[in-house]
């Protein structure tokens, strides 16, 4: 990956700490977690409900200036995909949705040993090179 791409980190968790984490996100279950995301000046965003506000504000003010509009409204309405993204947690840095890959590799370093320890069931990395991104189908775009 080139230093040039911008990265974003995203965590995973079990069914019932992604509630806490949605619902009561300063729980002390989550204090691990939440020890590293405040040394990095990083919050969590769930990736269900930062599609269902895209979605709500492209009904709102007119789904033609939103590309993946189709794509996403199918997203949330598949239950598999759904619960997937419920789950699944995008981080940012200094409100930052992606971030210089010095600032990712940091906050990756301190969150791998957490994976697979009964809190975080997974770690992700996505970059902003378009040829590393899923593109939706022509149809739904």
């Amino acid at each position: 990956m080139s230093d040039a791409w911008k990265h974003q980190l995203r965590l995973y968790l079990d069914s019932d700490d992604a509630e806490i984490a949605r619902e009561h996100p300063d729980s002390e279950r989550l204090a691990p977690l939440n020890d590293i995301l405040t040394k990095h000046r990083a919050t969590l965003s769930n990736q269900l409900q930062a599609f269902e506000d895209y979605v709500a504000e492209a009904e709102k003010t007119g789904v033609e200036s939103f590309p993946l509009y189709k794509w996403t409204r199918m997203t949330i309405e598949d239950p598999e995909k759904r619960a997937k993204h419920l789950k699944a947690f995008a981080i940012q840095l200094s409100g930052e949705i992606v971030y210089d890959k010095a600032a990712a590799d940091a906050l990756e370093a301190d969150l791998a040993p957490l994976v697979g320890k009964g809190l975080v069931t997974r770690l992700s990395r996505h970059d902003t090179n378009p040829a590393n991104n899923i593109r939706p189908p022509a149809d739904l775009v």
